[in-house]
């Protein structure tokens, strides 16, 4: 019996989720017995529903079950993130941590897998996290601005001011990640600011 690829013939699909900027994309898949084809950005089409229409980096991520990347951010040189999974499923989560945001705090997750090949842009200003829910995943990205390790700061995964419901209770974390601050030990200055062009006071 021929291998079941996803397919999904029609217009991109863009909404926003509980977190308006944050973006669920499903993209145009053409799929068959062969494998799948798709578009994962186009400048003049993605920038049609709000997206940038310029990306400077491309990062791609393999990891096993049950590690647990996040929750990550830069600033100053924010960085929005344009996130597919190519293999594997995760739960893909977006903290806004804009200084004098109404949704300060609050987060959305979403999960990513290849068999769905569905998107999620992150904006600029909000911390991103994931965790791999298979038994690995590939995760690919682009970005709005290059990496920075000196404006990089990590955010506690676990922090219960924010309160993700994350679908591990043990994961694997990096070393910056299991000593990450929670979101109420930043003073406002370290944060991007609301909205995000503004100096913060």
């Amino acid at each position: 019996m021929p291998a079941v690829f996803p397919a999904r013939d029609g217009p991109m699909k863009v909404t926003p989720t509980r977190l308006p900027e944050v973006l669920l994309i499903e993209p145009d898949v053409f799929g068959d017995d062969r494998g799948w084809f798709l578009e994962t950005w186009h400048s003049r089409r993605y920038a049609e529903h709000g997206l940038p229409d310029r990306f400077v980096q491309d990062n791609a991520s393999f990891s096993r079950r049950g590690v647990l990347r996040g929750l990550h951010c830069q600033y100053p040189e924010p960085q929005g993130k344009l996130i597919t999974v190519l293999a594997g499923e995760v739960f893909d989560v977006a903290v806004d941590i804009r200084a004098g945001s109404p949704t300060f705090g609050q987060w959305v997750g979403v999960t990513l897998s290849g068999e769905t090949l569905r998107q999620l842009y992150i904006p600029e200003g909000f911390a991103h996290g994931f965790c791999v829910t298979s038994p690995t995943a590939l995760l690919t990205y682009k970005c709005t601005r290059h990496y920075n390790p000196q404006t990089e700061f990590s955010i506690a995964w676990n922090d219960p001011d924010i309160g993700i419901q994350w679908p591990v209770a043990t994961p694997q974390l990096a070393a910056k990640d299991c000593q990450a601050p929670r979101l109420a030990d930043f003073p406002t200055e370290r944060l991007p600011p609301y909205p995000m062009g503004k100096t913060p006071a």
